[in-house]
């Protein structure tokens, strides 16, 4: 039987955070700063896939211990986190938009509709921060 890491939750919830920050200090993201820094967007981009990348491993593991069942994606891990009690159905759903992952929305959004990425990396960030808040509120009742 697996036992719950929490050191290592409470490490990836350390760069979910600081990744946060960095989003937020990148600053606006608006189609005039896209055009005008080609690698803004694509910055963004990474960082969305961090967070969600750790995310997913978070999501997995507390899965594994708690309902002994390991998601296969990134969008299944969120619906076994609210399974498993660590998230709510709210952030759940937030945290796995209907067309894709934040950071692929972004990708698609680079070329199709830079208008649309500073509400998708709004959204994100909402969304990340108030998971890191739920994950430390679950790992410290622990």
């Amino acid at each position: 039987m697996t036992t719950l890491d929490k050191a290592a939750i409470e490490h990836r919830l350390i760069t979910i955070r600081k990744t946060v920050v960095q989003l937020e200090s990148a600053g606006r993201v608006d189609v005039s700063r896209l055009d005008q820094y080609h690698g803004h967007g694509i910055a963004i981009e990474r960082m969305l896939a961090i967070l969600d990348d750790l995310a997913f491993a978070i999501n997995r593991h507390v899965a594994v211990v708690v309902l002994g069942e390991a998601p296969p994606t990134s969008e299944a891990s969120f619906a076994a986190a609210q399974k498993a009690g660590l998230i709510d159905e709210e952030l759940a759903i937030a945290l796995t938009p209907e067309d894709g992952p934040h950071n692929v929305l972004v990708q698609l959004s680079l070329d199709a509709e830079p208008g649309a990425i500073e509400g998708i990396v709004a959204g994100a960030i909402a969304a990340y921060q108030e998971y890191a808040r739920q994950v430390a509120g679950w790992t410290s009742a622990q």
